[in-house]
């Protein structure tokens, strides 16, 4: 396949996971991190360019460097993360009809929270310039 081809599929792919991305802040169902990566990962072989742009967003990029610096997420992030996956699986536990296939919802929800439980938190500090600028001027 041609390499020109790739990378309009590349940044095409990209630019769906950004807008999924930022879809998540705002809805509780779709996680912002997950596809903050994608985009990422998309734009880092497509396009260097929007790459770039994506890591030095305001609101987006904290979320990356986050995840690249330290393999954390925030508190929000993770409280938000632990009550959509008890929910959803709690309604999907309580719709299917099966015993079998209600105790294979339960495993996975409790190794998925297992492994997401895991991961570290990390927040967002302020910049430390403003923070001694806020301090002085008090």
């Amino acid at each position: 396949m041609n390499s020109r081809v790739v990378r309009y599929i590349l940044v095409a792919i990209g630019w769906i996971a950004v807008v999924l991305g930022v879809m998540g802040i705002f809805l509780p169902l779709l996680p912002t991190t997950p596809f903050l990566l994608l985009a990422s990962a998309c734009f880092m072989r497509g396009s260097p360019k929007l790459n770039h742009w994506l890591h030095q967003h305001p609101q987006l990029g904290p979320i990356l460097v986050n995840w690249h610096q330290h393999g954390a997420v925030t508190s929000v992030v993770k409280r938000r993360g632990l009550i959509m996956i008890v929910l959803s699986f709690t309604f999907s536990i309580i719709m299917v009809p099966l015993w079998w296939h209600k105790g294979m919802l339960l495993t996975g929800c409790v190794v998925l929270l297992y492994c997401f439980n895991r991961l570290p938190i990390v927040d967002i500090q302020p910049d430390s310039v403003s923070v001694a600028e806020l301090d002085e001027n008090s």
